[in-house]
C-alpha cells in the first residue's frame, strides 16, 4: 500500500539536481562529430510537408507549428552544431511541438534513431550500460575535459530515438553544460514521450537516466581536469552465480558468515527440533547470526527473518503450530511485543525469551519514552480533535500511556502516508501527531507540502479522498515530534549523500523511511526515474528482488549495483534472496551479477574497548560485526550496536537451557507487563489496542469506528 503511495507521489514530485560522477574505466569511442545528414533529409521532408501544408484548408489547425519557424530552426540544428546545448534543445522542442499527431512525433522520434552513428560492438561491454532502462542501453564517452562527446546503441529503436535526442542536444557541449540539463527540459515540453504509467513511464525512465550517466560522466571529466584525486568507492559485495567477491574490509567482514560453520548450524537445528523452540528475528541481527539462522531455516521451518511488524504474528503462528519457546533477537520493545501478542491470543504457557541479561535499548523507544515527548503529546491532548501516530518501534508502555492521554494509532514505515491522509480524510479538522521519529516526521510533511502543489487528479492518484485543497488544509495540522532518531540512519548524513551522488548517482538507490531528508529527497529523485525506493526493510527487500527479476526475465547479462540506504544487517537477507533467485538461472544462461553498496568508510575500525567502555556515546566508532569492525558515527555505515548484543553464543545458551527449571535464565525471559497505566488499566491491553488500530486500517483501508469515536470524544468511557 504504502510503495504504491509513495511511487504516485514520486512521478510528480522532486525536481532532481545535477547529478556528479563515477571515474569510469569504460571503453570509449573517440571524438567525432555528430551525423548531420540524417537531420538535413529531415529539414527537406519538413519543407515539402510546410509547403503542403500552407496550401490546405487546414494548416492552421495547429497553433503551434510554424513552417518557417520549423524550416529555419531544423536547418539550423543540422548546420550549427556549435550552437548552445539550450538553443539546440528548443529549436529541438520546437521540431516536436510542431507535430500535432502523437504519431507523427514517433515517427519524428524513429527518424532522428537513424542519426546515431555506428556503435561497434567491442563498445557494448557492461561498463558501457546504463541501469535502470527496460532496453538494453550504451553509452560510451570521450572528452578532452572541456568538450563531452557521446555515443550511445539500444536495441530498442525507440529508445535509440530518445538517445539521439539527448546527444543532439549535449553532443559537443562543455562538461559544465551538460550539467545545467535537467530532465524536466525534455519531459515537461514533451520532447520524448509523456510521464505516464506503464510502457510511457519506462520510456521516460529511460532518457532520464541515460541523461543522469552523461552527467556522471561530465563530473568525472572536470574533477579530471581540474587533477582532483579519484573519491575511494565504498565498499561492496557482489553477488553472482559463482559465488560472492567482497570489496573492501568492512564487505569482507560482512561476507564471513554468509557461508555460516555447519556443526553451529547442526548444533542449533537438533536443539530446536529436541526442545520445540521457534525463532523470530529482525532483520538487523549481526550477519553470524543471520547467517546461521537463514541455513538453519531449511531443516527448521519456526525460524523467521523480517522487520518488527511481522515478528509478533510470526510468534503466535508458531505457538499454533506446537512450539512451546520463542527466541526473540531483537531489541527488548521487540520481545515485549511478542509477549503481549501471544498472551492476547492464549498462548501464555509459551516462554519468550530475549538475548542478553543486560537492556537492549532503542534510540527511538528511549526518545518516546522522554519527559520531552510526554509534553509533545500533553500539547496534542490540548487541541482536539487530535491523533497520535506512533511508530511500531516504541515500548508497549510508551503507547499505553500515549493512547490514555491522546487517541492512539500505530504505524509502520509501511503504512504511514496512508495512514494519516486517511485520518485526515475520514475525521473534520483532525490535528494529527507523529512521533517519536523526527527525521520520518520531516519527511512526511515534505512530501504533504510538495502534494500541495500537485493537481486535484495527481492527488486523487495518491489518495482518492483528497485534493489540493484538502492537501494545503492539512498542512497546518500536521505536527511531529522533533527530538527523536534512530543512531543507525542518522548515519545518513551530508558526507555519506556527497558521496552517493558523486559516485553512485546512476546507481538503484534505497533508503529507510527513517533517513535523514537529504537522503530522503535523492532516495525520491530516484525512485522517480525507477531507480529507487523509499520504506521499510521489507519494501527495500522487495525492490532488490523484483529487478534482480526483471533483469533475469530480459536474459541478458547485466551488472546491478545497489545502494543500501539501511542498517547493514539486512545483507544476509538480501544475499540469500539473491542466490535463490540466480540459482533457478539454467548453465550458459547470461551472467548476472548483483553488487550491494555499504555506506561506510573502509577504516572504521573498533577493535577495543574505549576507555573500557562500550557506551555509545564514548565511541568513535559503533561496534560491528564479531570481527571487530565498526562505523563512524559520524557519516560512516549502517551499524546497529543494540542489535549486534544478539549473539550466538546467547542463542545457544538460552536454547540449551530451557526449561529453566534453575531460574539461570530470568534475566533473559522478556518482560509480561503487570504494570498499569495512570488511569488503572493494564499497560499490555492499552498499548495493544493502537497495534489493533492498525490492523484495522491494514484491512480495511479506514480508521476504526472506536477510534474515531475517541476522537471525537463520543467514547470517553473506552479510553479510561
Amino acid at each position: 500500500m504504502e510503495s504504491a503511495a509513495l511511487s504516485a507521489i514520486s512521478r510528480h514530485l522532486l525536481r532532481p539536481s545535477s547529478n556528479p560522477y563515477h571515474n569510469s574505466t569504460s571503453e570509449v569511442l573517440p571524438l567525432r562529430s555528430f551525423n548531420i545528414a540524417p537531420l538535413r533529409r529531415r529539414f527537406n521532408s519538413l519543407s515539402t510537408r510546410c509547403n503542403q501544408a500552407s496550401s490546405s484548408a487546414n494548416s492552421s489547425a495547429n497553433p503551434n507549428f510554424s513552417c518557417s519557424a520549423v524550416a529555419s530552426d531544423t536547418e539550423a540544428l543540422a548546420s550549427d552544431h556549435v550552437s548552445t546545448p539550450q538553443l539546440r534543445l528548443k529549436r529541438l522542442v520546437d521540431e516536436f511541438v510542431s507535430l500535432e499527431e502523437p504519431l507523427d512525433r514517433v515517427k519524428l522520434l524513429l527518424e532522428y534513431a537513424t542519426s546515431l552513428p555506428f556503435f561497434p560492438a567491442s563498445a557494448r561491454v557492461l561498463s558501457n550500460r546504463v541501469m535502470g532502462c527496460t532496453a538494453q542501453v550504451w553509452l560510451s564517452v570521450s572528452t578532452d575535459g572541456y568538450t563531452m562527446q557521446f555515443s550511445a546503441d539500444s536495441d530498442s529503436e525507440i529508445t535509440r530515438g530518445y538517445c539521439a535526442c539527448l546527444i543532439a542536444v549535449l553532443d559537443g557541449a562543455s562538461p559544465e553544460e551538460v550539467l545545467e540539463m535537467h530532465p524536466e527540459d525534455f519531459a515537461e515540453l514533451n520532447v520524448v514521450g509523456s510521464s505516464g504509467k506503464g510502457g510511457a513511464q519506462s520510456r521516460v525512465n529511460t532518457w532520464h537516466n541515460v541523461l543522469i550517466a552523461m552527467q556522471k560522466r561530465a563530473k568525472a571529466a572536470i574533477a579530471e581536469r581540474e587533477g582532483r584525486p579519484p573519491v575511494d568507492p565504498f565498499p561492496s559485495l557482489v553477488i553472482s552465480p559463482g559465488g560472492i567477491r567482497a570489496q573492501g574490509t568492512y564487505a569482507e567482514a560482512q561476507a564471513m558468515f554468509l557461508s555460516p560453520d555447519e556443526s553451529k548450524i547442526k548444533e542449533l537445528v537438533s536443539v530446536l527440533k529436541e526442545k520445540k523452540i521457534g525463532v523470530v528475528a529482525h532483520f538487523y541481527m549481526d550477519p553470524e547470526v543471520q547467517g546461521i539462522l537463514t541455513a538453519a531455516k531449511r531443516q527448521w521451518p519456526h525460524i523467521h527473518i523480517s522487520d518488527s511488524l511481522v515478528m509478533a504474528d510470526s510468534a503466535v503462528k508458531m505457538a499454533e503450530a506446537g512450539c512451546q519457546y520463542i527466541t526473540v533477537l531483537g531489541v527488548d520493545f521487540m520481545s515485549e511485543n511478542v509477549r503481549a501478542i501471544l498472551d492476547q491470543a492464549g498462548f501464555e504457557k509459551v516462554g519468550v525469551y530475549r538475548m542478553s541479561d543486560a537492556q537492549i535499548g532503542c534510540s527511538l523507544a528511549d526518545a518516546a519514552s522522554s519527559e520531552s515527548y510526554v509534553q509533545f503529546l500533553d500539547n496534542a491532548s490540548k487541541s482536539p480533535p487530535s491523533l497520535h501516530v506512533i511508530y511500531i518501534n516504541t515500548s508497549l508502555e510508551t503507547k499505553a500511556h500515549g493512547h490514555e492521554l491522546v487517541p492512539t494509532i500505530t504505524c509502520t514505515s509501511s503504512n504511514v502516508v496512508q495512514t494519516i491522509l486517511q485520518a485526515f480524510a475520514q475525521v473534520p479538522d483532525l490535528n494529527v501527531w507523529y512521533g517519536p521519529d523526527s527525521y520520518m516526521g520531516g519527511n512526511i510533511a515534505e512530501l504533504f507540502h510538495q502534494m500541495a502543489a500537485l493537481s486535484d487528479e495527481e492527488i486523487k492518484e495518491i489518495h482518492p479522498g483528497h485534493d489540493r485543497k484538502s492537501i494545503q488544509s492539512v498542512l497546518p495540522r500536521l505536527h511531529y515530534y522533533q527530538d527523536g532518531n534512530c543512531i543507525v540512519h542518522d548515519m545518513f548524513g551530508h558526507e555519506v549523500v556527497e558521496k552517493i551522488k558523486e559516485l553512485y548517482c546512476d546507481s538503484y538507490l534505497t533508503a529507510h523511511f527513517e533517513v535523514p531528508g537529504e537522503m530522503f529527497a535523492l532516495a525520491m529523485e530516484a525512485k522517480r526515474r525507477g531507480m529507487g525506493v523509499v520504506g521499510s526493510t521489507q519494501n527495500i527487500l522487495d525492490f532488490i528482488k523484483n529487478r534482480v527479476k526483471e533483469a533475469l526475465d530480459r536474459n541478458v547479462a547485466e551488472h546491478l549495483q545497489f545502494v543500501l540506504g539501511t542498517e547493514s544487517g539486512m545483507i544476509t537477507s538480501i544475499v540469500a534472496a539473491v542466490r535463490e533467485l540466480l540459482g533457478k538461472r539454467g548453465t550458459g544462461s547470461p551472467k548476472v551479477e548483483v553488487e550491494i553498496v555499504f555506506p561506510v568508510s573502509s577504516d572504521s575500525v573498533s577493535t577495543a574497548p574505549v576507555n573500557g567502555s562500550h557506551d555509545v556515546a564514548s565511541l568513535g566508532v559503533v561496534p560491528g560485526v564479531v570481527a571487530g569492525e565498526g562505523c563512524s558515527i559520524h557519516g560512516g555505515c549502517a551499524s546497529c550496536p543494540y542489535m549486534k548484543m544478539n549473539s550466538l553464543r546467547s542463542l545457544l545458551r538460552v536454547c540449551h537451557q530451557v526449561p529453566d527449571e534453575r531460574g539461570a535464565l530470568t534475566a533473559f525471559q522478556a518482560s509480561r507487563l503487570n504494570v498499569k497505566t495512570p488511569l488503572g488499566r493494564s499497560v499490555a491491553d492499552v498499548g495493544c489496542e493502537p497495534i489493533l488500530h492498525m490492523r484495522h486500517f491494514q484491512a480495511t483501508g479506514k480508521l476504526p469506528d472506536k477510534l474515531v469515536d475517541q476522537i471525537l470524544g463520543k467514547n470517553a468511557e473506552s479510553m479510561s
